[in-house]
């Protein structure tokens, strides 16, 4: 058999466990997971090496993870819609994850829509098998096959690793012959200065309620990275005063409990000490500016920093 390989999008609504099924086949934390809508905001590729027998390789399978399929109502929000576009656009099939304990809605159908519109190939899985009783399971296949003629309908359980086996079998089947794209060693192909503020940006939705989590962002200043100590200078921003005062809490009590959670997180993937210093700043507005929206675009910040993911020695927060 030979080497396949190929792009694959995982597509469906806030939610639905894309975040957490990238995470289960990579075999490490390569996106934020929270339970708020809309946590995932960018395209996140994850490199999965699928063994073959006597020791060789099968393929290698590029997965896209996207934000969740909405209704934007604002350059935040057609930007993540933008990103989940372009991903249809470039990959080779469609993994369409739905919530098998929740109905059909409209929010399904929008997801239906652009994997029917793609022109793909489409497997359907249906997450989260583990909270639904298997009597009940049947009729949900059933429903779902009325809708589109999936290549493949599969139930798993992203949080518990039930179904990937056949996941992959399938999906390797399907993609064609090519060539190793990436390293063995390499997992994905965000760097680690911008995972760092996705992980301070977990902490805060985590930390926060009400508005607080769909208005905030983080750009990572300054990144430093030595044998024994990575220094990282983060900007929190939020649109109004009233949510920095929270975000900041009594004496700066929240701000520190953030900060605390999120160096621990770094520690723990870096594998060195962090010293963190996270700032916050008010942007009024700044989900509607479509400067500021493209800006945070990790790909356009690399850019900016002539290709180069991590800070230069000395380097200060602005």
């Amino acid at each position: 058999m030979p080497f396949r390989s190929g792009y694959v999008c995982i597509l469906g609504r806030p939610n639905a466990g894309k975040s957490t099924l990238l995470n289960a086949l990579a075999g490490e934390k390569l996106a934020i997971v929270t339970n708020k809508p809309q946590t995932t905001r960018s395209r996140i590729q994850g490199f999965i090496n699928v063994p073959g027998k006597k020791g060789g390789r099968a393929g290698q399978i590029i997965l896209i993870d996207t934000p969740g399929v909405h209704r934007p109502d604002s350059s935040l929000g057609r930007k993540m819609m933008a990103e989940v576009r372009e991903a249809l656009e470039t990959c080779d099939l469609v993994w369409l994850i739905v919530d098998a304990t929740e109905k059909f809605g409209t929010g399904e159908q929008a997801a239906l829509n652009l994997a029917k519109s793609s022109g793909h190939p489409v497997f359907l899985l249906l997450n989260k098998i583990d909270l639904i009783q298997k009597d009940k399971l049947l009729p949900v296949i059933a429903l779902w096959k009325e809708r589109l003629d999936f290549r493949e309908i599969i139930p798993i359980s992203a949080l518990r690793r039930d179904g990937m086996d056949r996941l992959l079998e399938g999906t390797l089947e399907l993609l064609p012959a090519g060539p190793q794209y990436f390293p063995e060693d390499e997992i994905t192909d965000q760097p680690l200065r911008f995972f760092a503020a996705e992980i301070i940006r977990e902490q805060v939705l985590l930390a926060t309620k009400e508005e607080i989590p769909y208005a905030t962002t983080v750009i990572v200043e300054q990144f430093e990275e030595k044998p024994k100590l990575t220094r990282i200078a983060a900007t929190i921003y939020c649109e109004r005063d009233g949510q920095k005062a929270i975000l900041l809490g009594k004496h700066g009590a929240m701000l520190k409990r953030i900060g605390t959670q999120a160096r621990l997180a770094l520690e723990r993937i870096l594998g060195t000490k962090v010293f963190l210093e996270s700032f916050v700043k008010v942007r009024p507005g700044w989900r509607e500016s479509r400067e500021f929206v493209e800006d945070l675009d990790w790909r356009r910040q690399l850019e900016k920093l002539g290709g180069s993911a991590h800070s230069g020695p000395g380097e200060e927060p602005d």
